[in-house]
């Protein structure tokens, strides 16, 4: 299946799967707050000596400020969503993964063949994140199981803005769209 083909089918469902990316860290910090509390808690009554009810009053404020921060968020996609409507393990495989991924970037940045390279490098950050973040096979009460899931979490918000580029395009500054002028 070539691009063009790829876009026309997918054009109803990848602005909305890019903005689910894109917004999964903060779901899934939010989640976190609610089903680890106990955790949250005794782990700030350890590391700061506060106290019990001190570190409770801390993680409440925090999971306040959370719920805050993405209903400011949603409302910020929701002004998003409104305004488009209207217009390696290895030496090698690190040196390989590093040069792939800064050109494909670069591609990205400057506009050239920005769609190709953005969903490009969404299928390589796909599989490096699924690969090297694979939280769930550590056991949930390891301290690693924490911080792959954050690391998984953070590439698929990296991996909804790409996402977007594929869907919307590159925007009126890149090569794409002044080779059109030429």
């Amino acid at each position: 299946m070539s691009l063009p083909q790829f876009l026309r089918v997918t054009k109803q469902y990848l602005p909305h799967v890019a903005r689910l990316c894109l917004i999964s860290t903060f779901l899934e910090d939010g989640i976190r707050m609610w089903f680890q509390w106990s955790e949250q808690r005794d782990y700030i009554e350890a590391t700061w000596s506060c106290g019990y009810v001190l570190a409770t009053i801390f993680v409440l404020i925090n999971l306040i400020g959370q719920l805050g921060e993405n209903l400011a968020l949603g409302g910020g996609l929701l002004l998003l969503l409104a305004e488009s409507r209207s217009e390696g393990k290895s030496m090698f495989a690190g040196i390989l993964q590093n040069i792939v991924g800064t050109a494909l970037i670069i591609l990205v940045a400057i506009g050239f063949k920005t769609k190709l390279a953005a969903l490009t490098l969404v299928v390589w950050l796909f599989a490096i994140n699924v690969y090297f973040n694979a939280f769930w096979s550590i056991p949930a009460y390891k301290p690693m199981h924490d911080f792959l899931k954050y690391d998984f979490f953070q590439t698929m918000s990296v991996i909804g803005g790409l996402l977007l580029v594929v869907a919307l395009g590159p925007g009126g500054v890149s090569m794409d769209e002044k080779k059109k002028e030429w």
